[in-house]
């Protein structure tokens, strides 16, 4: 596809914590970004795409939209994971290949990998198992929005690519501690220890899980760059190459919120996927994408936004 530069591209969820960097980058590439909104338009349902289409006309489509959450939201509501995330994928697809959209971006998941999957995960072992278990309605859901663009591809000639994020992090994540994800879960709990005086933080799981984390902002540089260069049918995962126990993590995020009291792990709650780490050579083969945000100044640049933000970040 190469130039974005006055391309309509419409980023569905682009308001969100991946999307709202997504639109910043492609806004540095002259492209015209067309957001739609719930309130206008509910993906899940056939009509609003079909309106959403008529009135947007894009050329590319990069499809972000998701009901996602950490662990516990997986664990509380996998039927609403599933179907909203499917009908989501399969819809916003179809109306794509319809409107003659000239190229289509689906974001799926690093879910989708088997529980087992041997570390770090290639992209050919994402059929050698079963996800685990309280991620796999979500994991499930979003590897089907990769079937139906091979399928297109194959049977209409559709240019539909699909990408596989690690964990990310950064700058206006979701920071609920009904619905987060471990690192802004950390840094809220940190944070308010020291706030009240708090002598302990409590930590889900072992902290024996590992876990991979990239910056947001190198995750959204990745999606335009591979929506510029990137136009094969193989999925291609998206991250920063290295793994990091939970444990590790938590006395990370305590040293660097300044935080000393005591880190306890509560081993009632589950852990989740036991490792995950992925390889990253297609990404770097293909379309040249190495992340270069170093973990400790990205872990930094969250806590100073979470600290500065809290009105709108809780």
């Amino acid at each position: 596809m190469a130039s974005l530069a006055s391309k309509r591209v419409v980023v569905t969820g682009g308001g969100g914590f991946l999307g709202r960097h997504v639109v910043a980058a492609l806004e540095t590439r002259g492209s015209t970004v067309l957001v739609p909104r719930k309130a206008q338009y509910d993906l899940t349902h056939e009509a609003d795409v079909a309106r959403m289409y008529a009135d947007l006309n894009p050329q590319v489509v990069i499809h972000l939209a998701a009901v996602v959450g950490g662990i516990g939201a997986n664990r509380d509501f996998p039927g609403r994971f599933f179907f909203e995330n499917v009908m989501l994928g399969a819809l916003t697809m179809e109306g794509a290949r319809v409107s003659g959209v000239e190229k289509f971006v689906g974001i799926g998941t690093i879910c989708a990998y088997p529980k087992l999957a041997p570390v770090p995960f290639l992209e050919r072992d994402l059929w050698n198992g079963y996800p685990e278990e309280t991620n796999a309605p979500y994991g499930i859901a979003k590897k089907m929005l990769m079937v139906q663009g091979q399928a297109y591809r194959q049977e209409y000639g559709f240019n539909a690519i699909h990408l596989l994020p690690v964990n990310l992090y950064g700058p206006h994540d979701n920071f609920d501690v009904k619905s987060s994800h471990v690192i802004p879960a950390l840094i809220r709990k940190c944070v308010e220890a020291m706030e009240t005086g708090a002598k302990e933080v409590v930590c889900w799981g072992t902290g024996n899980a590992t876990r991979e984390f990239l910056f947001v902002e190198d995750c959204a540089e990745a999606i335009v760059t591979a929506t510029e260069r990137y136009d094969d049918p193989e999925p291609v995962n998206i991250g920063a190459g290295f793994e990091i126990g939970i444990r590790e993590l938590a006395e990370l995020v305590a040293q660097l919120t300044g935080f000393t009291g005591t880190l306890t792990f509560d081993r009632t709650k589950p852990d989740g996927q036991p490792r995950r780490m992925l390889d990253v050579t297609r990404a770097a083969n293909r379309f040249g994408f190495r992340a270069t945000t170093d973990f400790k100044t990205g872990l930094r640049r969250t806590i100073e936004w979470f600290r500065a933000h809290r009105e709108v970040a809780v």
